[in-house]
């Protein structure tokens, strides 16, 4: 048995889940998720738990059945809490802004780089140096996070770029003059 997938969910209050097939949809304070699952998974909704089981014990079944739990179960954390990612910039003159749903990026290039915000993400600049990724779906935070990351990687010499927050990037020796 799955160690994750058999843990039952907790629905908490306020939280409304609907299971139709393999259709989830979970609405709560800050908003509505919906998410199809493979059809081999069994989603059980109970009075205050959603179960998900799985039909056999194949390496394939075993591996959708804790994965379709963790999908659920961020689904019902995003409506409650929402996610959140932040990243830092390092750099010289580097900085970040917001200009109307925006963000503006001036990190070394010849131009500053503008990104779109995505629907259903809101990003902020709290600081010239700070940008703060939130959301309730886990996953488009993440690659909202990963999209803004990728437009400076912290390069390892002097550790100049975009990186999360708390990431720590190995830093290299430079080269000696002899």
């Amino acid at each position: 048995m799955s160690r994750i997938g058999k843990l039952p969910i907790d629905i908490p209050e306020g939280v409304d889940i609907k299971v139709d097939g393999n259709i989830v949809t979970v609405k709560g304070p800050k908003g509505q998720l919906v998410k199809q699952f493979p059809k081999e998974m069994e989603i059980q909704l109970n009075d205050k738990q959603v179960i998900v089981k799985r039909p056999t014990d194949q390496k394939k079944h075993k591996a959708l059945h804790g994965l379709t739990r963790s999908l659920i179960a961020n689904m019902v954390e995003g409506v409650t809490k929402g996610f959140q990612k932040t990243l830092e910039i390092e750099g010289v003159g580097y900085r970040a802004a917001k200009q109307g749903n925006k963000l503006v990026l001036t990190i070394g290039y010849s131009h500053p780089v503008e990104i779109e915000q995505p629907k259903g993400i809101e990003i902020e600049v709290p600081a010239n140096n700070k940008i703060v990724v939130k959301g309730i779906d886990k996953e488009l935070v993440g690659i909202t996070a990963a999209n803004i990351r990728k437009v400076r990687e912290p390069e390892p010499y002097k550790g100049k770029g975009i990186r999360y927050e708390n990431e720590y990037i190995r830093r290299k020796v430079g080269k000696t003059g002899a």
